[in-house]
């Protein structure tokens, strides 16, 4: 059989607030009947309805486990942990088990065998600071199951990213390339493609990122912080994490 295309509003799930003008294009194969092709859509929905994407880096699997419970407990809805993090793929399956529904996945994905362990550990997502063309040619991600966000940095990579399947970007790495001016200029050439920022935003310029064009803005240390992953300090993580949640959410409000 050939294959089917559907044209889907993003943002139309059902816990979603987002506009029906904001549109994308999902393909899903005929021949695999067993195919959830809600799956990336809803993911997707997620990131743009949270507007905050926060990336966990740990030197242990205790205290990933640690960090991303006080994340989650302060708002964040969308999280990913770095590949490098020992013991990431245990964390991630016992996250998926007690948040079902949130979309969790792993980051800096660069091998795919570590992208194929992130899938069998449950990731919603997975993320890489380049294009990974074996990663954006598994099945799971071409038929829809699971999204691949990408890296990129300038407009030929950014095309060739969506000519190739991707259904959003990240732009990486953003605040050396000029922040959010950057993230508008490439919007105004590119007003179609869905993109993430990330690399070095704080959280009081997410609104900034969002009204400028971004779907979402990857925070690391910004929720993270240093010193307190170092300290054990799980309630600034809370607080930071509750911070971006909220501004996140309002400026997406705010644009939609």
């Amino acid at each position: 059989m050939g294959t089917a295309t559907a044209t889907l509003s993003l943002c139309q799930w059902p816990t979603s607030s987002s506009s029906s003008s904001v549109r994308m294009h999902v393909r899903f194969s005929c021949r695999t009947p067993h195919l959830s092709p809600y799956t990336v859509d809803r993911t997707l929905c997620q990131i743009n309805n949270s507007g905050v994407i926060a990336c966990l880096r740990a030197n242990s699997a205790e205290v990933a486990m640690e960090a991303a419970k006080a994340a989650i407990a302060g708002g964040i809805s969308v999280l990913e942990i770095v590949v490098s993090t020992p013991g990431v793929f245990e964390v991630l399956q016992q996250l998926v088990k007690e948040h079902p529904t949130m979309a969790l996945g792993v980051g800096t994905v660069l091998r795919i065998e570590d992208a194929k362990s992130a899938i069998n550990a449950g990731a919603k997502f997975l993320m890489s600071p380049a294009t990974v063309k074996d990663i954006m040619e598994m099945d799971y991600v071409q038929s829809g199951e699971i999204l691949y966000i990408p890296g990129t940095m300038t407009p030929t990579e950014i095309l060739s990213a969506c000519d190739e399947g991707a259904k959003i970007v990240k732009i990486y790495p953003v605040s050396a390339l000029g922040g959010f001016q950057y993230i508008s200029a490439l919007k105004k050439a590119f007003p179609h493609i869905s993109m993430v920022a990330s690399q070095g935003i704080t959280i009081d310029s997410i609104g900034e990122y969002i009204l400028r064009g971004a779907s979402a803005v990857v925070l690391s240390d910004a929720i993270f912080d240093k010193d307190a992953i170092a300290q054990h300090d799980l309630d600034k993580i809370q607080k930071l994490a509750h911070s971006a949640a909220l501004l996140g959410n309002k400026s997406v409000n705010r644009i939609y």
